[in-house]
């Protein structure tokens, strides 16, 4: 089994780097959503809300929640546009996760009266 560096542990900030478990189980599709999800503007440094869905079928790891949701965490104070930001989420995850397919989707709370939703996917070979 992979070493665990976040689970049952005191961590007092974000991280990039996601613990996984070792998946032997047979093929199952896994979504993950985060609804409280935060980052900045990089124009207005103002918040942006949203959710973020990550759906994936793992291969040999599936992630652990808690490196997940301090992944998530990393970008709350990153002034990012939204859709290189979820460009970026899905480049890192499909990277460490290391599954069959990955996508990422942030649907993000109206601003100026236009909501924002973007999605992108990725395949291993």
């Amino acid at each position: 089994m992979s070493e665990r560096k976040y689970l049952g542990k005191k961590i007092s900030g974000p991280t990039r780097e996601l613990d996984l478990i070792d998946w032997e189980g047979g093929e199952i599709d896994i979504e993950l959503e985060a609804e409280e999800f935060t980052s900045l503007c990089p124009v207005t440094g103002q918040p942006d809300f949203g959710t973020i869905l990550i759906r994936y079928r793992p291969d040999r790891f599936i992630v652990e929640t808690k490196s997940l949701k301090l992944y998530l965490w990393s970008f709350r104070e990153e002034p990012s546009f939204v859709e290189q930001l979820v460009n970026t989420m899905a480049d890192e995850l499909f990277g460490q996760i290391q599954p069959q397919w990955l996508e990422v989707e942030g649907r993000f709370n109206s601003r100026g009266g236009i909501r924002l939703n973007v999605s992108t996917s990725r395949e291993s070979d």
